[in-house]
């Protein structure tokens, strides 16, 4: 077991990389470049993927958030807010628990119902279709880097898109900020620039 030296040391590390509860997070500057708040659906009911023979219109035929992850998904808002990430637009993927989980950052957000969450197949899981991921990262990359300075856009999908953009996977109701940068061959460079995390995606 570590000692108490060695124990402060540690939360203080996880502090500063923004991984522990309480950590002191940064105010994205969003004033030179358009930002991405790029977030995992919320918590939800147990489960892998989606029950066999699920669809995209029937919300009842897919993994749904739980009670838990309509909770973490109000504070979310709050969370963004703290760092000067109001989102200015705001898409998602086609599954029902992330629309739900946009519907709910944007109405507890002050934007009404949520009403102006676009869905938009390029966020859409492709958990068990792993051969349309190239054509949506691709999709995503582009996006990322047209995005005007003063724009902060909140894209809600799942943790294989997230790891296929960025490299690195997310526990629900977590985000990744990110900016794109292109290249002098044409590509984009993604940038991560930190996380937002709630309570509940906290260790």
């Amino acid at each position: 077991m570590p000692g108490l030296r060695q124990r402060r040391a540690l939360l203080a590390g996880l502090a500063a990389a923004g991984l522990w509860p309480g950590a002191a997070q940064p105010a994205f500057d969003r004033r030179r470049h358009g930002l991405v708040v790029m977030l995992r659906h919320a918590a939800t009911e147990p489960g892998v993927g989606d029950p066999p023979g699920y669809t995209l219109g029937d919300c009842a035929s897919q993994r749904n958030l739980s009670a838990a992850g309509r909770a973490q998904a109000r504070r979310l808002a709050a969370a963004l807010a703290t760092q000067g990430l109001q989102p200015t637009q705001v898409k998602s993927s086609r599954w029902c628990r992330c629309l739900d989980t946009a519907r709910l950052v944007m109405a507890d957000g002050g934007a009404g119902s949520g009403d102006g969450v676009e869905p938009w197949p390029a966020l859409d899981s492709f958990f068990d279709a792993a051969e349309r991921e190239p054509a949506q990262t691709a999709a995503l990359r582009e996006a990322l880097a047209a995005l005007p300075a003063g724009q902060v856009a909140l894209w809600v999908t799942h943790m294989v898109n997230i790891a296929a953009l960025v490299g690195e996977g997310v526990a629900m109701g977590e985000a990744v900020v990110l900016r794109g940068e292109r290249q002098a061959d044409g590509g984009v460079r993604v940038l991560r620039l930190g996380r937002v995390l709630t309570a509940a995606a906290a260790p």
